[in-house]
């Protein structure tokens, strides 16, 4: 009897342990590429809108959205990733980034999955094209590959600063209707 109840315990505690190590990631495409991020850092998802353009911006910047009435920067990640895209259809995928609000320019938002730690690796010390400091992961789905973002590093300080003192530039025209 007593072997029963240990039998029948360490399943359910298997089960929990495994349950734990469960991550949400949105999963997006640019080009042909599967990308990830963490569910907990996605605000919203919106359809393209006019992005305002900023003088002496890096390319990978687009520039600037208003959604309601908040001013969100506009990374492009097919360029600063450096992934070729011929696609025409793209979407906004508005993230938490550094206690402010940051809009990631993608081709489409493929779907929400469930990855355990076991099917994330670190990625390899050269990863075709992708700058490794970008990337947290390669999550493994399937046949599929997906890269894990790392967020936190799309952005060098120098570039915070200017996209900061930007966005404030911005939001002074904005009374009256101006658009860099």
């Amino acid at each position: 009897m007593k072997r029963k109840v240990e039998q029948g315990a360490q399943p359910y505690f298997m089960a929990r342990e495994k349950h734990k190590k469960l991550k949400k990631f949105a999963v997006f495409i640019i080009g042909e590429e599967y990308f990830g991020i963490e569910i907990t850092r996605v605000v919203e998802i919106l359809n393209t809108q006019k992005i305002h353009s900023i003088p002496e911006m890096p390319d990978f910047l687009s520039g600037v959205i208003t959604v309601r009435g908040e001013i969100i920067p506009i990374i492009d990640l097919r360029q600063r990733l450096c992934v070729r895209s011929l696609s025409e259809k793209e979407l906004i995928i508005v993230i938490k980034y550094d206690n402010e609000k940051v809009g990631i320019l993608v081709d489409t938002v493929k779907e929400i999955i469930s990855l355990t730690d076991d099917e994330i690796i670190i990625p390899p010390s050269i990863f075709r094209g992708l700058k490794r400091k970008y990337l947290s992961g390669l999550g493994k789905k399937g046949d599929r590959i997906i890269i894990i973002l790392n967020l936190d590093d799309l952005l060098t300080s120098e570039e915070k600063v200017m996209l900061k003192e930007a966005e404030e530039i911005l939001g002074e025209d904005a009374g009256t209707a101006k658009t860099a």
